[in-house]
C-alpha cells in the first residue's frame, strides 16, 4: 500500500489529516491474528526524502524515507486528498505526481482516491470514462474541471474493479475496510470493523445524505428490530414485519430506515443475507444450497444469480478466492 503524502500536505491543515490517517490506521497497524502477512505501508511524499533510519514508515512525519518512484511496482496506491488551493482555485497539481500516479496504473496498481484525492486521478487521466465520487462539496468542481467523468455526488464510494474512489471523511474509512473485505474476506473486515468500533459494512451506493449511517443502539424503534432480523435471515421477512415488530406502520418504518441508513427496506435485507452468505462462504464447506437456506437468499441459482450481480463473481470463485478459516 503506498499512500501519497504531497509536500503541502506535510504541514498540516488539520482537516487534511484525517483522511491521511485512514490508510494508516486501516492498512499500517499489522493485525496478525486476523491475517498475516498483513499490508505492508509505505507513505510516499512529493518533497525531499529523509535520510535512512530517520522517519518510520508509518505515522505521520514530516519526512519519509519513500519517494514517488516508490508508487511504481505498489500493488495499490491511495491519494487521501490534495490541497485546497489544486481544488478551489486550480493551482497545478505538481506534475511529478500525476506522471508517477499514471506509471503506477500502467504498472498494474489499484489506484484509490479519498475525497478530493478524485482531483489527482482525474487530472491523470485515471477516472476518464469511469463512474466516480468525491465529497458532495467538491463534486460540482470536479464535474467541470474534468467533463470525461461521471461524477455520481450521491454515493459513499464507487469500486470500478482497479480504480475506487470514495467520499470526504468517513466514507473514506468506508472504502478502506471495502478494500480489506476485498482482498481478505468479510470475516477479517468485520472484525477490524469492530476492533476500530465503527459499522462492518457500509455500501457503497448509500447515500452521503443521511440523519446518520447507523441507527443509535438506544433507538427503540430500529436498532432492535434490526439486531432481531438479523437473526431471522433464514425466513421470509417483510416490510409489514419489520414494521409490525417496531410497532409501527409498513409507510412510517420505511421511512424512518430510509433517513438512518439511506438505504430501503428490502434493499437493507438483500445487504444483510448478501453479508452472511459471504462470511458462510469463508468459514464453512457448506454447500452454496444450504448456505443460501440459511442466509434467507434462497435457492443455489439465487445465490449465484445475487453473487453475480452484486459481487461480480459466483460464490464457487468467491470460496476459491477466501479458503475456510481454520
Amino acid at each position: 500500500m503506498a499512500v501519497v503524502v504531497t509536500e503541502e500536505m506535510i504541514g498540516v491543515p488539520s482537516w487534511d489529516l484525517y483522511e491521511l490517517s485512514i490508510p494508516c490506521t486501516v492498512f499500517g497497524k499489522p493485525q496478525p491474528d486476523l491475517a498475516d502477512p498483513w499490508y505492508d505501508l509505505r507513505l510516499c511524499g512529493t518533497g525531499e526524502r529523509a535520510p535512512d533510519g530517520t522517519a518510520a514508515n508509518t505515522g505521520l512525519v514530516l519526512r519519509t524515507p519513500y519517494g514517488l518512484d516508490d508508487l511504481v511496482g505498489a500493488d495499490t496506491v491511495i491519494v487521501p486528498s490534495v490541497p485546497d488551493a489544486c481544488v478551489d482555485e486550480g493551482q497545478p497539481l505538481p506534475p511529478e505526481l500525476i506522471t508517477a500516479l499514471r506509471r503506477a496504473y500502467d504498472a498494474g496498481a489499484r489506484m484509490v482516491s479519498l475525497c478530493t484525492g478524485a482531483f489527482a486521478l482525474a487530472e491523470a487521466g485515471l477516472l476518464d470514462g469511469r463512474r466516480a465520487t468525491a465529497h458532495w462539496m467538491h463534486t460540482a468542481q470536479l464535474a467541470e474541471r474534468y467533463p470525461k467523468v461521471q461524477v455520481d455526488a450521491s454515493v459513499l464510494y464507487v469500486d470500478d474493479g482497479d480504480v475506487l474512489t470514495s467520499a470526504g471523511l468517513t466514507a473514506g474509512l468506508d472504502l478502506c475496510l471495502h478494500l480489506v473485505r476485498r482482498d481478505l474476506g468479510a470475516h477479517v473486515a468485520n472484525q477490524l470493523a469492530r476492533r476500530m468500533v465503527v459499522p462492518a459494512h457500509r455500501p457503497g451506493g448509500q447515500a452521503q445524505f443521511i440523519e446518520s449511517s447507523v441507527p443509535a443502539r438506544d433507538d427503540e424503534g430500529l436498532a432492535p428490530v434490526l439486531d432481531w432480523a438479523r437473526a431471522r435471515l433464514d425466513r421470509p421477512l417483510t416490510i409489514a414485519d419489520l414494521a409490525g415488530r417496531a410497532a409501527m406502520s409498513p409507510r412510517t418504518f420505511y421511512r424512518r430506515l430510509q433517513a438512518a441508513t439511506g438505504t430501503t427496506p428490502l434493499r437493507w435485507l438483500l445487504e444483510q443475507r448478501l453479508a452472511l452468505a459471504r462470511e458462510l462462504l469463508e468459514s464453512t464447506d457448506l454447500p452454496v444450497e444450504k448456505i443460501g437456506e440459511l442466509s434467507g437468499l434462497g435457492t443455489a441459482n439465487n445465490v449465484r444469480h445475487h453473487f453475480l450481480k452484486h459481487i461480480g463473481v459466483s460464490p464457487s470463485d468467491y470460496r476459491r478466492a477466501f479458503p475456510t478459516a481454520p
